[in-house]
């Protein structure tokens, strides 16, 4: 009796990405890397380029920029040529308006947090007549351009004595119904009404429960608010332009248009100058400083402001 032993039988390798059975992969599975692709194209094109330029544009001539390579790196004795040039114009002007934007900035951010935090608290928290139609009203002023509020901010400063001084810019920008909004939600999801009736209970009265319960609850929230408010501050330019007579008081952004309109670039009638490619590049690297500054500080107070209300207890 003979025993018939059977080889084995080779194994089959399947290429990388072939589905079972040896068939090409399906068009469902190929559709969402092409979706990735092009968004991530998009991104590139649209904003990871333009700062590239940004940077690199400081260190060519214009001639360079003109006609050579859109992303090349010149030289440190161009790039310094062009730092002369921005510091040059109006004697240093550029330093003084990022000095004028920190003191509106920071004051302004200052009184949004004073205000916002307590005012969340209380939408949030506490049972009043109108309640419903402050925190509707809050919303309403979201949603509102704020150009649509520059003439009634001005004829109210106006009315007031105090357009063209710098109050006219830091309190429009301390009222910040988008950081109350902020708080009031931050409230709504984080702290429990048990805790603060525990706290009505031992005998404290709102402030009291306000400041020894919710402000300390509040840390997360306060820097988020504070840090946006900073940037909507630092970044507005109507309100400035409207509000300030004389470019000494003028912010960062308002001087930069200055600065735009006297090369020849953007006003044909300016003649000879040496504000161009460069120079505007380097004017509006140096005025985002102080922001990326700012946001290296308090960016991990930023995601634990971003995320604290993301789950309820």
């Amino acid at each position: 009796m003979t025993t018939t032993l059977d080889s084995p039988k080779p194994s089959i390798r399947r290429r990388p990405g072939a589905a079972r059975g040896g068939e090409p992969p399906s068009v469902a599975s190929v559709w969402p890397k092409i979706a990735w692709v092009i968004v991530i194209g998009f991104f590139l094109c649209f904003f990871v380029v333009p700062i590239l330029w940004l940077l690199l544009a400081p260190t060519r001539t214009d001639h360079d920029i003109v006609v050579g390579a859109p992303l090349a790196f010149g030289s440190f004795s161009d790039l310094a040529a062009t730092w002369d040039h921005v510091m040059e114009f109006q004697s240093g002007a550029i330093i003084t308006w990022i000095g004028n934007s920190a003191w509106y900035s920071f004051a302004g951010m200052a009184i949004a947090v004073i205000t916002c935090i307590p005012a969340g608290y209380a939408l949030a928290m506490t049972k009043f007549r109108l309640r419903e139609a402050l925190l509707t009203a809050t919303l309403l002023v979201m949603l509102m351009p704020s150009a649509t509020l520059v003439l009634p901010l001005y004829l109210e400063m106006d009315a007031f004595g105090l357009d063209g001084s710098a109050w006219s810019v830091i309190l429009p920008f301390a009222l910040y119904p988008f950081g109350t909004y902020l708080a009031y939600t931050y409230y709504v999801a984080t702290v429990p009404d048990n805790l603060l009736d525990a706290a009505r209970i031992d005998g404290a009265n709102e402030w009291q429960a306000f400041v020894h319960i919710g402000l300390p609850l509040a840390k997360p929230v306060t820097a988020l608010v504070a840090f946006l408010n900073f940037v909507h501050s630092w970044n507005q330019f109507f309100l400035p332009y409207v509000m300030l007579p004389s470019s000494g008081q003028y912010p960062a952004q308002v001087g930069l248009s200055n600065l735009l309109m006297t090369s020849p670039l953007f006003n044909s009638a300016t003649g000879v100058s040496h504000i161009l490619r460069p120079e505007i590049a380097l004017a509006a690297l140096v005025t985002s400083v102080p922001v990326l500054v700012v946001f290296l500080f308090a960016q991990r107070s930023l995601v634990e402001g971003m995320t604290a209300g993301a789950t309820k207890g």
